[in-house]
Protein backbone atom coordinates (compact mmCIF):
# COMPACT_ATOMS: atom_id res chain seq x y z
CA UNK A 1 0.00 0.00 0.00
CA UNK A 2 1.43 3.39 -1.03
CA UNK A 3 0.56 6.51 1.24
CA UNK A 4 0.20 9.46 -0.63
CA UNK A 5 -0.17 12.70 1.12
CA UNK A 6 -3.24 14.29 2.06
CA UNK A 7 -3.73 18.15 2.56
CA UNK A 8 -6.33 19.62 4.92
CA UNK A 9 -7.15 22.86 5.91
CA UNK A 10 -7.78 24.33 9.42
CA UNK A 11 -11.75 25.51 9.59
CA UNK A 12 -10.27 27.51 12.90
CA UNK A 13 -8.90 27.52 16.45
CA UNK A 14 -8.69 26.57 20.04
CA UNK A 15 -8.56 29.60 22.52
CA UNK A 16 -8.40 28.40 25.89
CA UNK A 17 -5.64 29.57 28.67
CA UNK A 18 -3.69 26.15 28.64
CA UNK A 19 -0.85 27.26 26.44
CA UNK A 20 1.41 23.79 26.96
CA UNK A 21 0.68 20.43 26.74
CA UNK A 22 -0.53 18.50 29.93
CA UNK A 23 -2.64 15.84 31.07
CA UNK A 24 -5.80 15.55 29.09
CA UNK A 25 -7.89 15.57 32.36
CA UNK A 26 -6.20 19.02 33.35
CA UNK A 27 -7.23 20.18 29.63
CA UNK A 28 -10.60 19.32 29.85
CA UNK A 29 -11.58 21.15 33.28
CA UNK A 30 -10.53 24.66 31.07
CA UNK A 31 -13.59 26.25 29.24
CA UNK A 32 -12.90 26.71 25.56
CA UNK A 33 -13.65 28.42 22.49
CA UNK A 34 -13.62 27.25 19.16
CA UNK A 35 -12.75 30.02 16.83
CA UNK A 36 -15.03 29.09 13.27
CA UNK A 37 -13.81 30.76 9.93
CA UNK A 38 -16.50 33.82 9.40
CA UNK A 39 -17.66 32.30 6.29
CA UNK A 40 -17.92 28.26 7.74
CA UNK A 41 -20.93 30.09 9.91
CA UNK A 42 -23.90 28.61 7.90
CA UNK A 43 -22.60 25.17 8.69
CA UNK A 44 -23.50 25.43 12.32
CA UNK A 45 -26.80 25.77 11.68
CA UNK A 46 -28.80 22.85 13.45
CA UNK A 47 -26.40 23.23 16.18
CA UNK A 48 -27.54 24.06 19.50
CA UNK A 49 -26.59 24.60 22.94
CA UNK A 50 -26.30 21.41 25.56
CA UNK A 51 -25.80 19.18 22.63
CA UNK A 52 -22.76 17.01 22.35
CA UNK A 53 -20.64 17.70 19.46
CA UNK A 54 -17.07 15.88 18.18
CA UNK A 55 -13.88 18.08 17.49
CA UNK A 56 -11.32 16.61 14.94
CA UNK A 57 -8.13 18.82 15.83
CA UNK A 58 -4.58 18.60 14.68
CA UNK A 59 -1.89 17.77 17.55
CA UNK A 60 0.07 20.35 16.12
CA UNK A 61 2.57 20.35 18.40
CA UNK A 62 3.49 16.29 18.59
CA UNK A 63 6.50 15.15 17.75
CA UNK A 64 6.82 13.54 14.25
CA UNK A 65 8.75 10.91 16.14
CA UNK A 66 6.97 8.57 17.85
CA UNK A 67 6.39 4.38 18.61
CA UNK A 68 4.19 1.97 17.22
CA UNK A 69 4.30 0.49 20.68
CA UNK A 70 4.18 2.73 23.58
CA UNK A 71 3.71 2.91 27.68
CA UNK A 72 -0.25 4.26 28.38
CA UNK A 73 0.07 7.70 29.35
CA UNK A 74 4.17 7.58 29.66
CA UNK A 75 3.24 5.15 32.72
CA UNK A 76 6.54 2.92 32.59
CA UNK A 77 4.75 1.08 35.30
CA UNK A 78 2.32 -0.31 32.75
CA UNK A 79 2.56 -2.83 29.92
CA UNK A 80 3.61 -1.10 26.55
CA UNK A 81 0.21 -0.89 24.08
CA UNK A 82 0.03 -0.38 20.36
CA UNK A 83 -0.59 3.25 19.25
CA UNK A 84 -4.29 1.99 17.67
CA UNK A 85 -5.11 0.99 21.38
CA UNK A 86 -4.24 4.80 23.22
CA UNK A 87 -5.54 8.22 22.71
CA UNK A 88 -1.62 9.22 22.22
CA UNK A 89 -0.46 12.44 20.55
CA UNK A 90 2.44 10.65 19.09
CA UNK A 91 0.95 8.46 16.17
CA UNK A 92 1.31 7.94 12.84
CA UNK A 93 -1.21 10.40 12.22
CA UNK A 94 -1.44 13.58 14.94
CA UNK A 95 -5.13 13.53 14.40
CA UNK A 96 -7.21 13.73 17.46
CA UNK A 97 -11.13 13.58 18.14
CA UNK A 98 -12.94 14.44 21.04
CA UNK A 99 -16.52 14.84 22.36
CA UNK A 100 -17.25 18.11 23.88
CA UNK A 101 -20.29 19.58 25.56
CA UNK A 102 -21.63 22.43 23.36
CA UNK A 103 -22.08 25.27 25.60
CA UNK A 104 -23.09 28.25 23.45
CA UNK A 105 -22.61 29.75 19.73
CA UNK A 106 -22.09 33.17 19.28
CA UNK A 107 -21.27 34.08 15.98
CA UNK A 108 -18.33 32.15 14.62
CA UNK A 109 -17.48 30.72 18.38
CA UNK A 110 -18.46 27.79 20.04
CA UNK A 111 -17.92 27.74 23.47
CA UNK A 112 -17.18 24.66 24.78
CA UNK A 113 -16.15 22.30 27.30
CA UNK A 114 -14.29 19.03 27.82
CA UNK A 115 -12.20 19.31 24.88
CA UNK A 116 -8.78 18.05 25.69
CA UNK A 117 -6.79 20.66 22.85
CA UNK A 118 -4.77 23.36 23.83
CA UNK A 119 -4.91 27.21 22.50
CA UNK A 120 -3.90 27.21 18.95
CA UNK A 121 -4.73 23.69 18.27
CA UNK A 122 -6.08 23.98 14.29
CA UNK A 123 -9.62 22.23 14.27
CA UNK A 124 -10.18 20.26 11.37
CA UNK A 125 -13.63 19.63 11.66
CA UNK A 126 -16.73 19.35 13.57
CA UNK A 127 -19.33 16.52 13.18
CA UNK A 128 -22.68 15.67 15.66
CA UNK A 129 -21.83 13.25 18.28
Amino acid sequence: MKRKSIDFQPIGFVANSVKVTLPPDQIKAVPSKIILEPTLVPGLEGLSPGQRIMIVFHFHLSETNYDLQQHPKHDYSRPKRGVFALRTPQRPNAIGITTVDLVKIKGNILHVHNLDAIDGTPVLDIKPA
